[in-house]
Parts: structure tokens; sequence; C-alpha cells
């Protein structure tokens, strides 16, 4: 008996297991997408699903800038 592992057939989830959402931009740091996409993925077409992954590489520069930290406190 062959042991066959059944597969779907669609784009999988670009999901990296770091799930932190970005305050400000309400992205995951970990995948970049937004949290609607994220609760609506399972739903999605392959379409939408493409559409999305195409855009990620363009959303990680939004959580590159640094807020400031400690020492943007302390100047205020």
């Amino acid at each position: 008996m062959t042991n066959m592992l059944w597969r779907r057939n669609e784009i999988e989830s670009p999901c990296v297991q770091i799930c932190v959402v970005h305050p400000a931009e309400r992205i995951c740091t970990g995948c970049y997408r937004t949290v609607d996409e994220i609760a609506r993925w399972s739903r999605m077409t392959s379409e939408e699903r493409q559409a999305v992954m195409a855009e990620l590489p363009e959303r990680k520069p939004l959580l590159a800038k640094r807020r400031g930290g400690r020492a943007a406190r302390l100047k205020g």
C-alpha cells in the first residue's frame, strides 16, 4: 500500500509563526499581512492570495522605521 499525502493545490500561508501586529501599521511583523488578510486567508481565492503575496515585499520597509524608543522619550 502506497502512503500518499493529500495536498491542496493552493498557495501556502506566508506565516512564519512570529505573530506580532505592529500597533500603528496593523501589519504582522512576521509575515507582513494585515490583520484582515490573516483572518480571511483560509477563505480567499487563489487569485486573492497571489495578489497579497505579491504585495508583501513592499510592506517590509513600513515596519523598519524606529519609533524612537528610550532616546525619544527622554527628549520629550
